[in-house]
């Protein structure tokens, strides 16, 4: 049953980055097109791009946390064993746990409900609307953490 809910999240976060990343190539292509050909920028290409890179940056960074592959150093976990190593993983994931429920989670939702009513000056977007992949990539994170805490206790230790 975990790696039903870990496949699902991980094909349903590729989608969304996959989505994200044409609208960002499309978008920066117009630009350049309609600067450089048409003679006549684009007012709202620049906003989008940026807004996309964001959430695409925050996404790619939950779904690494579901794979593991963020930034750790290492130099510790490698030479624990056993308990002392499953111990260090559940410190490690604490204290992810806490940074992303207090940070992301809890200042991300504290900034969408200060930028309500403030819009972006090109696409009149509120700009809860672009700060919200902070709670939503917040989320992802704790689910890959509880996935990752309770395959240390599922699956054989594998050092």
């Amino acid at each position: 049953m975990l790696t039903t809910i870990r496949n699902l999240l991980d094909r349903s976060i590729l989608f969304i980055s996959s989505f994200a990343l044409m609208l960002l190539v499309v978008t920066v292509t117009w630009q350049v097109f309609s600067r450089y050909v048409l003679n006549d920028p684009s007012s709202w290409t620049d906003e989008l791009a940026r807004y996309t890179m964001v959430w695409l940056g925050l996404l790619g960074a939950s779904y690494l946390f579901g794979i593991k592959g963020h930034l750790a150093i290492t130099l510790l976990d490698g030479y624990l064993r056993g308990n002392a190593h499953t111990a260090l993983q559940l410190l490690i994931n604490g204290i992810c746990f806490a940074f992303v429920s207090l940070a992301m989670l809890k200042g991300g939702m504290a900034l969408m409900g200060r930028t309500t009513q403030q819009l972006s000056p090109a696409l009149q977007l509120p700009m809860s609307t672009v700060y919200s992949i902070l709670p939503i990539s917040a989320v992802i994170i704790l689910i890959y953490l509880v996935l990752n805490t309770l395959d240390l206790f599922c699956k054989p230790s594998k050092k």
